[in-house]
């Protein structure tokens, strides 16, 4: 089941700058982190579990995908 996000806290990375394509990411859901486009804030969002968006981000600090 998916969680309600009506209401959710939206932030993006400070490393994203003022103008940047960035994602952003709601706190507050156990277990899960949703995300979406900071361009279509009123767009779809996906929902993963915590785990893959860690191992995600572990990823990308450890080069995984070239400079992105």
């Amino acid at each position: 089941m998916l969680p309600d996000l009506t209401g959710a806290s939206w932030r993006k990375s400070t490393y994203s700058g003022n103008g940047g394509d960035c994602i952003e990411v709601a706190d507050g859901f156990p277990g899960v982190v949703p995300l979406r486009d900071s361009k279509d804030p009123s767009g779809p969002a996906l929902v993963i579990s915590g785990d893959s968006f860690a191992a995600f981000v572990a990823a990308v600090k450890a080069g995984e995908f070239g400079d992105v």
